[in-house]
């Protein structure tokens, strides 16, 4: 498997990094497209992106290293080959829903209604960059059978990339890629339901993805531990709480309350 997608001799582009641009890249274009559709303000909403992507990248590094602090503590310079790999989805989104509490408050903007944009592009984000590790050969599952593999119709080059380590293994970047694409396609069609509330597409994504990565996760030998448990896990069991949490609490008022799309004024702020 090639790591590398470019050599130019003074400097090497990697297929992880590649994915990672381009899963930013498509999930702002989908970010900005609902902007551009619901006539929100577009300095707000570039400044808020750009800003968020940095935090976010950061916070998905710090949080990979917090779970690998000995190892780093070994070799601190390796903190910043990002291209190796190592950027956790819910220390990105962590930092990144924080950066956006702060700035909408500074702006006196509705941070739900934020988020609920948000969401759309970062689901398909996430789609899209999980093949980054696909090349870099990790978040892969448990041992099994070369037949196993080509009866769930994996494709041959998937399948002889996911033979690490002397054994094949299940494409659990692959499934997770494939959960987060649905993910999307579905908060395209919920989006357009005429009383979604502000707060429950984000509430939507929150389960949604929560729950895939919760058994897809039990499938993985790479993951961060807290202790004997899979931090992934017990995040996506918070994250399914909250996400159904806000769902119902979105829900108050009578249905033409709080729309997402709102067709009087489409606007976020207060």
């Amino acid at each position: 498997m090639n790591r590398i997608a470019l050599d130019l001799g003074f400097i090497q582009i990697y297929w992880y990094s590649v994915f990672i641009f381009l899963g930013i890249f498509f999930g702002v274009w989908v970010i900005l497209s609902e902007c551009k559709k619901q006539k929100i303000n577009e300095d707000f909403i570039v400044n808020l992106i750009f800003y968020t992507v940095i935090f976010g990248l950061i916070g998905a590094r710090l949080y990979y290293v917090a779970f690998n602090f000995e190892y780093y503590q070994k070799y601190p310079l390796e903190i910043l080959e990002v291209w190796n790999g190592g950027l956790a989805i819910h220390g990105g989104i962590l930092t990144g829903s924080l950066f956006i509490a702060l700035y909408c408050k500074k702006y006196n903007a509705k941070i739900l209604k934020v988020l609920d944009i948000v969401v759309i592009g970062l689901i398909l984000g996430q789609a899209i960059g999980r093949w980054g590790n696909f090349f870099n050969q990790e978040a892969y599952g448990a041992v099994t059978s070369l037949e196993r593999l080509q009866s769930l119709g994996i494709p041959k080059a998937i399948i002889d990339g996911m033979f690490i380590q002397g054994a094949y293994r299940h494409p659990a970047f692959l499934y997770e890629s494939i959960w987060c694409a649905s993910g999307f396609l579905a908060l395209l069609m919920i989006r357009n339901y005429k009383y979604l509330k502000t707060g429950q597409l984000s509430g939507v994504y929150l389960a949604w993805y929560s729950l895939g990565r919760l058994f897809i996760e039990g499938t993985r030998k790479d993951s961060l531990m807290l202790g004997p448990f899979r931090m992934a896990q017990i995040v996506s069991i918070i994250g399914i709480i909250l996400g159904i949490l806000l769902i119902l609490f979105c829900k108050k008022g009578t249905r033409f309350d709080n729309l997402y799309k709102d067709t009087e004024k489409e606007e976020i702020f207060f």
